[in-house]
């Protein structure tokens, strides 16, 4: 069984510019069916953008989504891990957060991953209920371009 992040974690992060607009970041997360991408410059980690940080701080004010960039709606300073941190460390931060992901940077603050719930409940229990949910396939209706509501 994994003890540390580096075990479980994603190694290679999605990553936007802080400039890009809330679209460029919606159509990336839909083509590689993630929910947030991190937002960086230089592998230096700027902030999280989530998919409901885009429904809630920007549509949700009807502001323009193409006008408006990354940095301005993304979570800044988000809670990070290091690879070497254990795994029961990384899941108490998400509890004592209220959060699902984590960034994880090297000793020297550059970006080399990220890690979520779903990973985490995988590895310590892989038959619970988010740990299927999390090795699941995506739903094909949304990648074909139906709706459950046509």
């Amino acid at each position: 069984m994994a003890q540390f992040v580096r075990e479980v974690m994603t190694p290679a992060a999605t990553t936007v510019r802080p400039d890009a607009s809330l679209v460029e970041a919606a159509q990336l997360m839909r083509a590689q069916d993630i929910g947030d991408v991190l937002v960086a410059r230089g592998g230096r980690l700027m902030g999280v953008l989530t998919d409901r940080d885009i429904a809630l701080r920007a549509v949700a004010d009807g502001v323009d989504p193409l006008s408006v960039s990354c940095q301005s709606v993304c979570t800044p300073d988000p809670v990070t891990v290091g690879p070497g941190m254990e795994i029961a460390a990384a899941l108490d931060l998400m509890r004592s957060h209220a959060i699902r992901r984590l960034p994880v940077l090297d000793s020297g603050g550059r970006l080399t991953g990220m890690v979520s719930i779903g990973d985490l409940a995988q590895e310590r229990d892989p038959d619970s209920v988010l740990a299927e949910i999390s090795r699941a396939a995506p739903d094909t209706w949304i990648q074909e371009g139906a709706s459950h509501w046509s």
